[in-house]
């Protein structure tokens, strides 16, 4: 279902007059907590594939260490 142009409008004008009415420390603030909960840039990038590998190798690298008798 399309959204009509006025709709549209008043939706982004909306939008911009609550960012305005904003004061700017608590801006800040909600953009930092926003990047701080964010992924690493390697899941967001490839997914899960690479933090899996990074696992497995960890894994594999402490199994080389610590042998068990």
């Amino acid at each position: 279902m399309p959204i009509k142009t006025e709709d549209y409008i008043k939706y982004l004008t909306e939008k911009v007059v609550h960012y305005m009415d904003t004061p700017p420390e608590v801006r800040k603030e909600q953009r930092s907590l926003h990047r701080s909960a964010r992924e690493p840039w390697h899941v967001r990038w490839f997914g899960l594939v690479p933090v899996s590998v990074l696992l497995w190798w960890r894994q594999r690298r402490r199994k080389k260490e610590h042998p068990h008798p």
